[in-house]
């Protein structure tokens, strides 16, 4: 069968993803972006946020679940040293060559590649294994669930490097633990194994290395038996919960329930 426009472009675009380290396979109602640079742990670059962006922007509107995951023994191991040094990634610089006027908009560019994990029409899961360092640990707390091995080590890095984490990880990461919790973890930078991760709700489940992929396509699966409206209904009204009060929320659950209720039985 000769290939769509759609099709061509994809194919396209996968070329493309596979040269900054990334791989991008849709099957169905499931997406998986799978992190490709082993050699280099997975760690991140200006490319690498560039190109999660651009999946985002053209996610098909079929695709339910968004999977997240790293080539190897690790998940990301951050950001990519060489951005630190004066040579920086070939091709993309360092941090020192792109300072000026616009570094700001840089980093909400940056910022993208993570924001669009939260929408309510997908729900996002982190497959972790290995280290899941600063930019790691940030792109597995973007993604709305996290199935982790148990060898996985969470680690805020940024503050050691005399930086702060700048990719929308402090909100989820103090809705999750706490704020005196994630002051600890991020001024000390110490790692948090599976045990920890799972007591301090940094992961929904752990389990052995070998049983990570079973386990995310287990949870796939339990996710696309909600019917499609009733999950983003559902996630979007979760996600506003703490910015309401409760009397705003019983507002807001109204105001879902209505629309579900005319959807369901309105023909009828």
């Amino acid at each position: 069968m000769e290939a769509t426009p759609r099709g061509r472009a994809e194919q396209i675009s996968a070329s493309a993803l596979a040269e900054v380290g990334l791989r991008y396979e849709v099957d169905g109602e499931i997406a998986t972006i799978t992190l490709n640079r082993p050699d280099k742990r997975n760690a991140q670059t200006f490319a690498t946020w560039s190109a999660l962006a651009r999946i985002g922007d053209d996610l098909p509107e079929a695709v339910r679940i968004v999977v997240v995951k790293g080539e190897g023994p690790s998940f990301s191991a951050g950001i990519d040293l060489r951005l630190f040094t004066p040579g920086g990634v070939p091709g993309e610089g360092s941090f020192a060559s792109v300072l000026g006027e616009g570094f700001e908009e840089r980093i909400a560019q940056a910022q993208k590649a993570f924001l669009w994990l939260r929408r309510p029409e997908i729900i996002s899961i982190a497959a972790v294994q290995g280290h899941a360092i600063g930019a790691g640990f940030q792109l597995a707390l973007a993604c709305d669930l996290r199935i982790v091995a148990d060898d996985v080590q969470f680690c805020m890095k940024e503050p050691a490097l005399g930086l702060v984490p700048d990719l929308t990880g402090t909100k989820p990461l103090v809705d999750l633990v706490g704020l005196p919790r994630a002051l600890e973890l991020c001024v000390t930078a110490r790692k948090v194994g599976a045990e920890e991760a799972l007591r301090l709700r940094l992961a929904e489940l752990a389990v052995p290395v070998e049983e990570l992929d079973t386990a995310v396509a287990d949870l796939a699966a339990a996710l696309l038996a909600t019917e499609r409206s009733a999950a983003t209904a559902t996630k979007r009204l979760l996600q506003g919960a703490g910015g309401r009060t409760l009397e705003e929320q019983a507002a807001a659950e109204r105001a879902e329930q209505v629309v579900r209720i005319r959807s369901l039985f309105a023909s009828g």
